[in-house]
């Protein structure tokens, strides 16, 4: 295949190695941070989103349902959440981040945002404009398609 070819299988090929890389890096800061992967997931949602309901943060961070609540409940056990029915739906349960959830959870965001700018330093404004533009327009074709495909109820 030409270096130069533009072909969508090529840009996948690139984008996936670009993703594996840098998140890698990101990640692997985390281990010092005593928290994991998913754990960090959870409580930066909490961090940049505010209370939400458990079945609306699993989608957000790309958890099952069951696996959430597993989650949930390590993060209460640390007492860096807390967990309240919804005033409005007595199914619902309503997450937050503790004062302690808050004080781990801020400055380790902070640092993976520099960490983050870090990677993305050699792009110009424009050109990350531009990325962002792109990836949103493939992320809603694939999301399209994929609706597309579901069998119907």
């Amino acid at each position: 295949m030409d270096k130069n070819s533009r072909d969508p299988v090529h840009c996948w090929l690139v984008w996936g190695k670009a993703f594996q890389a840098t998140a890698k890096y990101l990640y692997g800061g985390l281990e010092e941070t005593g928290i994991d992967d998913t754990d960090f997931r959870i409580l930066e949602a909490l961090l940049n989103k505010g209370p939400l309901p458990v079945n609306t943060i699993g989608p957000k961070v790309y958890l099952t349902p069951g696996s959430i609540s597993v989650a949930i409940d390590r993060l209460l056990d640390r007492g860096l959440v807390s967990r309240v029915e919804s005033p409005e739906d007595r199914r619902v349960r309503i997450v937050s981040l503790t004062p302690k959830g808050k004080e781990l959870i801020a400055p380790i965001f902070r640092k993976h945002a520099a960490e983050i700018r870090k990677v993305f330093a050699d792009a110009s404004p424009k050109e990350l404009r531009a990325l962002e533009t792109t990836l949103k327009k493939i992320g809603k074709r694939a999301e399209s398609l994929r609706t597309r495909m579901k069998p119907s109820s």
